[in-house]
């Protein structure tokens, strides 16, 4: 690993030693190894787990390395600088900046009486550092690119969760619903099996060796049988929708849709890390394709639910799905979501609900649209990462991205108004369409235009803007954003942005 990365691991280290509060004594005498050498841990800096994840202190190795450190009391938010690099991390927040690029955490910096500890999986990814973590000696190894590898002996990987450690899982990070489409967005890739099945009815989807991102569910580890839920509203054939660690060996996630019905369908596996079932509305389930196999029963272990019955291959359908039969397609990203509530509003109303709030409207007046097709990054209080609302959109071959957002600033007097960002030039036009549609339907003073590296817009390959309605810290913004009007006049001027831009009736 270069010197560069070298110094992050460090600066990390240092960081919340200097500026915030400790989590007190660990049970267990623990280590920390880097390049073969042992880094001295005093007592009340321990290895731990919190929720799940191992947590690793910062009190390392920066003693001896130049730095500049900048701390706002206003924000919590810390700063370091060393030539042309820039770390910025927050207090119990699940999101970093390392150079003007975000970052998540599984878990949010945990901190008490001066010692702080971040999670180990966000050096290993954000620095390029190789990390391990060996159980039975309690020990966190940390191997940089030019170093020796570091022991194996008992070591797993950063994700510590309940079921074994298996090479090469998948890792559902979104799950969505909208326009009768159920959408599934996975990092690596997966060879989905699905079942049509009555009594009730219901529609299993099966992804083995497959498990949950810790984000997506909320920093917690995954655990076999526990089930959660997509909240669905709107949708008259769909009772619900569940999802769960099926079984553990091998590792499968199962999805079942419950119907109020029976329905046609159809499963769709892009072989790019996105995976559909579609509703079409028929009263009967549609046969499972010619030519597919049938998973032998008892292949799954585990009762998530009484869903045990064998499943269909799904053969990949890449020429298929939302913008596919002609439409335009259009991915509309909720900001923030499940484990992080964005910025709270001057009344504690949290943003994640503004953002969601408006992304459904968005979604009944695209469905009343018959030449654009759409995705939701999330339908529901979930967290989709920054990676997976992209994946989306880049794996989807989207036409445009619009992610929602609220603003927020610490100042003593909050400003009143509507921003639209941008990162990437071709990005620049559609930026301007939907700044004038918006500002001119809100009637919140005009802030401008604005470009600045966000992951959303700067990794997207379509043309992607991030639109800051207005400033949940101000005291004219924030009583008219949480208002059905506000929402329904963002949405159109949404809407009618996208339709402009893209030239459709």
């Amino acid at each position: 690993m270069k010197k560069a990365n070298v110094w992050i691991i460090s600066m990390l280290m240092l960081l919340f030693m200097l500026a915030l509060p400790s989590i007190g004594h660990a049970a267990q005498q623990t280590h920390i190894n880097l390049n073969g050498k042992e880094i001295s841990l005093p007592a009340d800096g321990q290895v731990t787990t919190v929720k799940g994840s191992i947590m690793v202190p910062l009190r390392v190795v920066v003693e001896q390395l130049g730095y500049k450190v900048s701390w706002s009391n206003a924000t919590q938010t810390a700063t370091i600088k060393q030539g042309s690099n820039t770390l910025q991390l927050t207090a119990d927040s699940y999101s970093a900046s390392v150079n003007n690029n975000p970052v998540d955490l599984e878990a949010a910096p945990s901190v008490h009486n001066g010692t702080t500890l971040v999670p180990l999986r966000f050096i290993s990814e954000n620095t390029g550092t190789t990390v391990k973590w060996d159980n039975a000696v309690k020990t966190v190894y940390l191997t940089t690119a030019s170093a020796a590898p570091a022991p194996t002996t008992a070591a797993s990987t950063g994700k510590d969760t309940a079921a074994p450690q298996q090479e090469d899982l998948a890792q559902v990070n979104a799950i969505s619903f909208s326009d009768n489409r159920l959408t599934i967005t996975v990092d690596g890739n997966v060879s989905p099996k699905y079942s049509a099945l009555n009594n009730p009815d219901r529609i299993v989807l099966d992804l083995p060796k497959t498990s949950f991102s810790s984000t997506f569910l909320h920093g917690q580890k995954p655990s076999v049988g526990a089930v959660n839920k997509v909240d669905v509203t709107g949708y008259p054939d769909v009772a619900g929708i569940r999802y769960s660690l099926f079984s553990s060996s091998p590792s499968t996630v199962r999805i079942v849709l419950d119907l109020n019905n029976a329905q046609q369908y159809k499963v769709i596996n892009n072989q790019k890390g996105v995976v559909m079932v579609e509703l079409d509305g028929a009263l009967n389930p549609a046969p499972p394709a010619a030519g597919t196999e049938t998973t032998p029963a008892g292949t799954t272990t585990g009762s998530a639910s009484a869903d045990n019955e064998p499943s269909q291959s799904v053969p990949a359908t890449p020429s298929s799905g939302p913008g596919k039969n002609g439409k335009m397609l259009v991915v509309i990203d909720a900001g923030h979501g499940g484990k992080d509530p964005g910025a709270p509003s001057i009344q504690q109303r949290r943003e994640k609900d503004f953002t969601l709030a408006v992304v459904l409207k968005i979604q009944a007046l695209l469905q009343q649209e018959p030449n654009i097709d759409f995705v939701l990054t999330r339908s529901d209080d979930t967290y989709p990462t920054l990676q997976g609302r992209v994946k989306t959109a880049n794996d989807l071959n989207a036409d445009l991205f619009v992610s929602i957002h609220g603003n927020s600033t610490s100042s003593a007097v909050s400003p009143s108004g509507t921003e639209i960002y941008y990162t990437r030039s071709d990005s620049k036009q559609f930026a301007k369409v939907i700044h004038d549609h918006v500002v001119s339907a809100l009637g919140l003073p005009d802030r401008g235009i604005h470009t600045k590296s966000l992951h959303v817009t700067r990794e997207t390959k379509m043309p992607a803007v991030l639109i800051e309605a207005g400033y949940l810290s101000s005291m004219v913004d924030e009583p008219l954003m949480y208002t059905d009007d506000f929402q329904q006049k963002l949405a159109q001027a949404v809407v009618d942005g996208m339709k402009e831009y893209l030239g459709v009736e």
